[in-house]
């Protein structure tokens, strides 16, 4: 069973995603606000959906690059800020642009636990891919 973890500080968006999450069938690991509270959650989680400004600033890149490379999470960051991501982040998959639609974010979710499994997932049309999952982007 996927664990998935939404990082996320509006709560009524992050609790929004952790319903749609578990109608899914995936398990809702937690919503972390702040960056201690999401890499408190890190060993628990499969993938992560990962906001850019929290609670505690802008610390969502980070997070993200942390989940990925130091805990081989899953992650696809969720922002209305794609643009601060620059290329991409090494070890993350992409970026979903907000505002997220119910059905852009179960076919991102849907996509990231398939491209977890197997190499053969079709991307939605609105997750911006950075480069290949777990290498980082092309320069």
């Amino acid at each position: 069973m996927t664990r998935i973890l939404v990082v996320e500080d509006e709560i009524f968006v992050a609790t929004e995603i952790e319903h749609v999450i578990e109608e899914m069938g995936f398990v809702a690991v937690g919503i972390a606000s702040d960056e201690r509270s999401a890499l408190a959650l890190a060993s628990t989680v499969d993938v992560a959906l990962v906001d850019l400004n929290l609670q505690d600033g802008p610390t969502g890149i980070g997070i993200g690059r942390t989940l990925a490379q130091a805990h081989g999470v899953t992650v696809v960051y969720m922002t209305a800020n794609p643009s601060q991501l620059g290329y991409g982040v090494p070890g993350t998959v992409g970026v979903l642009s907000k505002p997220v639609t119910e059905r852009d974010l179960r076919a991102a979710v849907a996509y990231v636990v398939a491209r977890r499994a197997t190499a053969d997932a079709i991307p939605p049309a609105r997750l911006q891919l950075f480069s290949e999952p777990n290498v980082g982007p092309t320069k």
